[in-house]
This record gives structure tokens, sequence and C-alpha cells, in this order.
């Protein structure tokens, strides 16, 4: 939804360029428009995030059970999920308005249902096991999200301007390429396929037990949560961990957010070309979560943060090197041309090993941050730390979508817009230098 299929389909087709009216400089790139309205809504969502999941960590910290949330939530999910069927090419600015907040209060309830399930997480696995199982959870996603992807691909959705899936069977729903209903489709497709895969753990993860009269079940939620807050400055590498961790997780998010509409900027990539980039990268990120698990219990989830990160920064300069003519900034290549097949430009193919890079190391940098902060995490108040360690992930994760979306505003390029995140990475790659590891120092 947020990277490979609907984010781009949305910029590119849904969205135009009067949309903006004067806000877009004239003669601006075709997707800055949507690139922009899609940057500003993941800001809000991002800002809503942070000011609710502080709350919902600390009511997550030993106050009773944790599925009659995770359901509510789940139904809001489900709703904001299907609105983005509405977005038709060229909608009005009330449909584009409505279609944007399915996407913001989607992603919401997204994001608030993880602070839930990861308080879950803690109580499935002894402690010096939960690296692995954060790794092999990220990788499982990856794997789901592979499948989805693969069955939308071969089943669902014909190639362009053909009448057969890329399997070459009959697609099994008859849909319209003119109102681009096989793009449109992913929104109700991804809220049938979340309602089958969370059936498993409604019916067999065990919930908390409600705590019985303590003192932490009689204080607020707020009042818990200035607590954790008051001890953070005796813990500084745990301090430490958390700023950087929010800086190069709002940079992460923000590639993700808007590297598949870049891409299909570029090369005008349709449902095709964008399905099996999400294909490539998500098996990629599959094998590289189950190696960052392996890698994190040899050397350290420290060492693996930083080094993904260079690594990641490396692929993401490599992806804005790339435009219609040029690779590596300089170098002048040939257009891809029309019809051609996908992925068989140069172009094309330098901007898929970049993306590769960045598939590869992106779980890594997400699983081992989870097993450091059950290294640092005083025992004692490890539930109420990973409701905190959802704070930091998102206290802030409106503020890269928004530059992205503001410099791609003012400057009319989506690239100029895309290179907002590189800072957010070095900071937190430098800032992760003066975390102290051992229990002694945290």
């Amino acid at each position: 939804m947020q990277t490979f299929l609907f984010a781009p389909y949305f910029a590119n087709a849904v969205v135009e360029n009067s949309t903006c009216g004067a806000l877009i400089a004239e003669g601006s790139e075709k997707a800055a428009c949507g690139q922009s309205l899609w940057g500003y809504a993941a800001a809000v969502a991002g800002l809503l995030i942070a000011i609710t999941s502080p709350f919902l960590g600390a009511l997550a910290d030993g106050r009773g059970r944790r599925k009659p949330w995770m359901m509510g939530l789940a139904l809001v999910f489900l709703a904001g999920l299907s609105t983005l069927w509405l977005a038709t090419p060229g909608a009005s600015v009330p449909t584009i308005a409505l279609v944007l907040a399915g996407f913001i209060v989607a992603t919401l309830a997204a994001e608030l249902m993880g602070v839930f399930s990861n308080a879950i997480m803690t109580g499935l696995v002894p402690k010096d096991e939960l690296g692995r199982l954060s790794g092999t959870g990220w990788a499982v996603g990856y794997f789901g999200g592979l499948a989805s992807l693969a069955l939308v691909a071969g089943f669902l959705v014909p190639l362009p301007e053909e009448a057969k899936t890329l399997l070459g069977l009959d697609p099994l729903l008859q849909l319209n390429a003119i109102e681009h209903q096989g793009d449109r489709i992913t929104g109700p497709f991804a809220a049938l396929w979340f309602s089958l895969f969370i059936i498993p753990f409604f019916l067999f993860v065990p919930d908390k037990r409600p705590p019985v009269h303590t003192l932490a079940s009689r204080k607020s939620a707020g009042a818990e949560l200035w607590d954790t807050l008051k001890s953070l400055p005796s813990m500084p590498s745990l301090l430490i961990f958390l700023l950087a961790r929010m800086l190069y997780t709002d940079g992460l998010t923000a590639i993700f957010t808007f590297g598949g509409i870049y891409g299909a900027s570029v090369f005008n990539w349709g449902p095709l070309e964008l399905g099996i980039f999400g294909i490539v990268l998500t098996l990629v990120g599959a094998f590289g979560a189950l190696i960052g698990g392996r890698l994190d219990d040899k050397l350290g989830p420290k060492t693996v943060i930083i080094g993904a990160l260079i690594i990641l920064l490396a692929g993401a300069i490599g992806i804005l090197s790339v435009d219609k003519t040029h690779i590596l900034f300089t170098t002048e290549v040939a257009m891809k041309a029309e019809a051609s097949k996908p992925f068989t430009s140069i172009g094309e193919q330098v901007f898929l090993a970049f993306a590769v890079i960045v598939g590869l190391v992106a779980a890594p940098v997400q699983a081992a941050s989870r097993s450091l902060l059950a290294r640092l995490a005083p025992a004692e108040k490890m539930t109420q730390f990973f409701g905190l360690f959802a704070f930091s992930g998102k206290v802030t994760a409106f503020l890269a979508p928004f530059l992205v979306a503001f410099v791609t505003q003012v400057s009319g390029s989506q690239r100029i817009g895309m290179s907002a995140v590189l800072a957010f990475l070095i900071i937190g790659a430098v800032m992760m230098l003066f975390v102290k590891t051992n229990r002694r120092a945290a």
C-alpha cells in the first residue's frame, strides 16, 4: 500500500498538479503535487501517532488485556483501507481528501496496533531470545507481503493492455483498466488479507491477564508515562539510543513512503513494474531480516544498526543519483523506451540495484533496534520501555514526510524533495556511536 502499489498510483494518476494550484511551481514534475499531498497526509498520520502512542504504551504496560484494543483498532484499520477504492484517476478534490483521510486513519490504526503487539511480544519468549524473535518476525512479515503481491500479480490483476495476468492466467476479477481498478483494488484486498491473517492472533496468542490491584493499575497513563520519562536521564545510553532511533526511523519511513513514488515517476511504471519491484524488495528484505537476526547474536545489535545505516545511506544516495537520462548523477544513459519490457533500461536496472541494497538492510535496522532496547532497558520496566520505544519511533514521524513534501513543493523536484531524508540517517548513525551497550553503562 505505502511503497509499491497504491502510493505511486495516487501520486502519478489520481492527483493532477492543477489540484495544488499556485502551491506548486509552474513547470513542476508531473507527480510533484501528488507526492506533496501524500507527504502531508503521512505527516498528519505521524503527528497523530506521536500524540496518542505514548499514552497507549502506558496503558499496555501492566494494565490488562491488549486484544480488545487490537480488535477496535483493526476495525478502524479496515475502514481506512477500504476507502482507498474511491481513488479514481483525476478524482475531485473532495474525493482526494476522503482518500487521504482513509490513508491517515489506516496508518494511525496500524501503528497503534504495534504498540500493543510489541507489549505482547515481550511475554512470548525469554529475554535472551527477543532478538531472534524480532528478526524472524520482520522476515515472516516480508514473506507475507511477498505472498500477497504474488497473488495480486499472478491471479487478480492483468498485465497493462493485456487480458492475462503475470502467470498467463485469466484474472479472477474483471477489472476496468481505464478506471485503474487494478490499482484501486489494493486497498480492499489489503483489508481482506489482514482480516484473514489476524484471526490466528486473536485465537491462539496468549494475552496478559488484568493486574490485581497494584499501584501501577491505580496510576493514570499520563502519570506512568511521566515516571518513565523522569527516569531517562539516569540511563544516558538508553536516552541517546531512543533519540537516535527517532531520527533514523523517520528517514527510513520516508524512503519507503516515497521510494516507489519516485521510481514510478522517473520510469512511468505501471502495476506490472511496481509489482515486480515490490516482489524483489520484499524477498530481499525477508532474507535481510533473517541474516540480520543472526548477526545480532554474533556482533551485537549496535554494530548491526550502525553498519546497516551506513549501507542504507549509500543505497539512498544511489537511488537519488538516477533520473530519466542519468545514473550516478552525471553518467548519461538512454531514456526508457515506451512500451519496453520491465527493467530493460540501464536506468531501471541501476535504480533496482540500489533499491535492493536499501531493502536488504532496512529490516535488520528495525529488528536490531528492538533487540537493543531489550539489552538496555531495566528488566523490571521492560514493558514500559517498549511503550516508550514505540513513542520514540513516532514522536517525530511527521517530520521527514513533511520535509519531503515541503521541499518537493518549493523546488518542484521529487529528487530534491527526497534528499531531505539523508540528514536523518546521518545524524541517527552518528548518535548511535555514543551508545554503550554493556548493562553497567546503561
